[in-house]
């Protein structure tokens, strides 16, 4: 489905931005602008290959693995776990190029659900003190070298250790493409998530992302708190240094780390039916509870990785 987008801040993005601040709780004034559409992970290899090769993961969700060619033609291989309106992608070491394919480097992808809102969360970012944003169009080749326009990005900036974090909106010519495979717009202006993803996820248990939780450093947490307090979340913080934001039926957690412990740490989902048992799945340094009731929750372990790997670009 989406992205590597922190390909676009290694190359394809010209220009700075202005320096973000995490340093204060609640959020912009409004409705809602922004709502949780995809988180994604780079695990070690092992757990990696086992995700790819689970037979437990294609009944549990729509599972796919797919490499996708975006803009500039980078690629990227992931794993992806789909439900109505949101989903998250996993990839393994080396399965994106250069940093972002190191051990521990994770994004957050937030989208609109109304054409024409990202120009407001820009709006809102400037008047927070996000002087300069930095904005993007991703692309997408379904195999034919023909680009065709996805979405339109945002990010606070163009420097940042081993997490991203993008606003985000689909664009009327991916809708328009029948290779999107998207539904009809359900009212004017619709670019929602619903309409971005199929219902497959209405044949296995797996039914929406709930919550995330994330281990980000210091610099990167600050570059994205404004974000997420432009799109609409209610953002406190923790003791430690720590961030959450809710908004939208999803809670995202970050906790502030040093670089060498960044990660994707747990991802919970709704199910679109209650269970009455409790499963436990190993896969890698992984394991996904399954109930009892309507949840499932995806633990992954902290892995060993060098200290310092990845610092700043």
């Amino acid at each position: 489905m989406i992205t590597v987008i922190a390909l676009a801040l290694a190359g394809a993005v010209q220009g700075g931005a202005g320096t973000a601040r995490a340093d204060e709780n609640g959020t912009a004034t409004g409705r809602q602008l922004l709502f949780y559409n995809h988180a994604y992970g780079v695990l070690d290899r092992a757990t990696a290959d086992a995700i790819e090769h689970s037979s437990y993961l294609r009944d549990f969700a729509d599972f796919q693995v797919r490499t996708t060619t975006g803009s500039g033609g980078q690629t990227w291989t992931g794993r992806y776990l789909m439900g109505r309106e949101t989903y998250f992608e996993l990839f393994g070491v080396g399965d994106v190029p250069g940093k972002d394919g190191t051990l521990g480097s994770a994004g957050l992808g937030v989208s609109t659900e109304r054409a024409g809102d990202l120009p407001t969360v820009i709006e809102r970012l400037r008047a927070s003190g996000i002087t300069d944003p930095v904005e993007f169009q991703q692309t997408r080749d379904f195999g034919d070298g023909v680009p065709v326009p996805w979405f339109d990005a945002v990010f606070t900036t163009d420097q940042y250790d081993l997490f991203g974090a993008w606003g985000m909106e689909y664009r009327p010519e991916y809708f328009a493409d029948p290779r999107g495979n998207t539904e009809p717009a359900s009212h004017p202006g619709d670019v929602g998530r619903e309409r971005y993803l199929p219902d497959a996820y209405r044949g296995h248990p797996m039914r929406d992302v709930t919550g995330i939780r994330l281990a980000v450093t210091a610099r990167d947490l600050a570059n994205t708190v404004p974000l997420l307090k432009a799109g609409g979340f209610a953002v406190r913080s923790l003791p430690g240094g720590g961030v959450v934001a809710k908004g939208g039926g999803t809670t995202i957690r970050f906790d502030s780390v040093p670089l060498d412990r960044v990660g994707l740490r747990q991802v919970e989902m709704s199910l679109n039916q209650p269970v009455s048992y409790r499963h436990v799945e190993r896969i890698g340094h992984s394991a996904l509870v399954v109930g009892p009731g309507s949840r499932a929750v995806w633990t992954f372990e902290e892995q060993d990785r060098p200290g310092g790997a990845g610092q700043g670009s």
